[in-house]
């Protein structure tokens, strides 16, 4: 499987060293760069796993930008100034390179996300039944085995179940981390239980009388993974 990847950054000399990077992950795949925030407004970030974001910008700041993403990737920061570390961590990012970007340090921080799309699975450990979710100042249990499945909303995730639905205050990378292998990614947006599913087709699954987007980045994982379920 390929990660599909960006750069934005207005340095030409920075872009043309994260390409030359890049090149040497077969794992990942350079689909487009731009010298802007401005540039790069019309990509369509749902079919992007992977952002490299330079900071500091004319007219628009990275940071600033991607706040602003409805769909967010995976985000590693690149800046001269090492004073908008903490901005970038504050997002969410995977990693900060502070310029000029050694290869050294650049294979350390798409290790760290590589890892992340693959975490070890420990066959000792049990199936989760449930965990706690911080909602309304309380601590809330959430039973596994009713989430028909997960959506990001920017900022937030909504957790639908049968009966309720709970908007938490996460990231859905980060909440995916948590989720036991009964969950599947089939979307940016969306993680679906896979003992809930009553049909699915290539483009779409369906949960009940929701019919959920599956990503075309996410196809050919989703079918192996339905396939052999």
């Amino acid at each position: 499987m390929k990660y599909r990847c960006v750069i934005i950054d207005d340095e030409e000399l920075a872009r043309g060293l994260l390409e030359q990077h890049i090149g040497h992950f077969g794992e990942l795949e350079l689909v487009q760069v731009c010298a802007s925030a401005i540039e790069a407004r019309q990509i369509n970030f749902e079919e992007i796993d992977l952002l490299f974001l330079d900071i500091e910008m004319p007219v628009l700041k990275g940071t600033d930008f991607f706040k602003h993403l409805y769909t967010k990737p995976a985000v590693i920061f690149t800046t001269a100034h090492r004073e908008y570390a903490l901005d970038g961590f504050e997002l969410d990012a995977i990693d900060y390179l502070l310029k000029p970007i050694t290869f050294h340090r650049f294979f350390k921080a798409v290790d760290k996300y590589l890892k992340r799309q693959h975490p070890p699975q420990l066959q000792s450990e049990p199936t989760k039944e449930f965990m706690f979710i911080r909602k309304d100042r309380k601590q809330v249990k959430l039973h596994f085995d009713t989430v028909l499945y997960i959506e990001s909303l920017k900022d937030y995730i909504r957790i639908h179940s049968p009966t309720t639905t709970h908007i938490i205050k996460h990231s859905l990378n980060g909440f995916e981390a948590l989720l036991d292998q009964r969950f599947l990614r089939i979307h940016r947006s969306y993680i679906i239980n896979k003992d809930k599913i009553t049909a699915y087709t290539k483009n779409d699954v369906e949960i009940g009388a929701c019919e959920i987007p599956i990503g075309a980045h996410y196809r050919q994982m989703v079918e192996a993974a339905l396939g052999q379920y």
